[in-house]
């Protein structure tokens, strides 16, 4: 560890510091109180699906960016209950993992702290508010007018920051997003969640840790 030189600590959201799928689900649920826990999960995949899939087509330039909060209401109008617009409102109240107030508390007490979010500037204002999340600053992939893993959005969290990518440090559940850091030259952690994208075996990030509470075990003793 004394030779990971990190002076800022970057976080993806989704996935990472708050249950998405848990909050989706809860919103599906409260229109269609009725409906078996096998639909709840189609209906649950299926809004994820839309939203990755029109992200990947933003980042590979054949849609024009349009923020999460649309995203969301699209995915929301495929679950065929309920009123989309309210519906889509359940992106915005996601439950923190267990591990997310108290880490982010410890890891605020050594480290600027950078939310690098996907939703939107309010999305990202509003779930951080119901989770209760600690941010020195929050960016949303709206500045960028991408979606990650566009290298835009990375850059934006240096030019933001100040500070030079390898002094930085990209945590996130999905591994995906860790190459997308890693090619703008950042340095990378992968934290384990019950959902997101594991490692594959040809990846090698620089830290792999079970949660946050790991995470400020291994950063927060190391000396500045």
């Amino acid at each position: 560890m004394a030779q990971l030189e990190i002076d800022v600590l970057v976080f993806d959201v989704l996935g990472t510091l708050v249950d998405e799928p848990a909050g989706i689900r809860a919103g599906i649920r409260a229109v269609a109180p009725d409906l078996a826990d096998p639909e709840v999960d189609r209906l649950l995949s299926g809004w994820q699906e839309h939203v990755e899939r029109e992200q990947a087509r933003i980042v590979a330039g054949e849609r024009p960016y349009v923020t999460s909060d649309v995203l969301d209401r699209e995915a929301a109008e495929t679950v065929g209950h309920g009123d989309p617009a309210e519906l889509a409102l359940a992106a915005r109240r996601l439950p923190p993992w267990p591990d997310t107030v108290d880490g982010l508390a410890r890891l605020a007490e050594r480290f600027p702290l950078i939310g690098l979010s996907n939703a939107s500037r309010t999305v990202l204002l509003e779930l951080s508010a119901n989770a209760g999340l600690r941010w020195h600053t929050a960016l949303s992939v709206e500045e960028a007018r991408t979606y990650k893993p566009a290298p835009d959005v990375y850059r934006l969290a240096a030019t933001v920051a100040g500070r030079p990518p390898e002094r930085m440090l990209m945590v996130a559940a999905h591994a995906w997003d860790l190459r997308g850091a890693q090619a703008a030259g950042l340095r990378t952690a992968y934290v384990g969640r019950p959902v997101g994208d594991p490692p594959a075996p040809g990846d090698r990030f620089d830290l792999q840790v079970g949660g946050l509470a790991e995470l400020a075990d291994r950063l927060v003793s190391v000396s500045p």
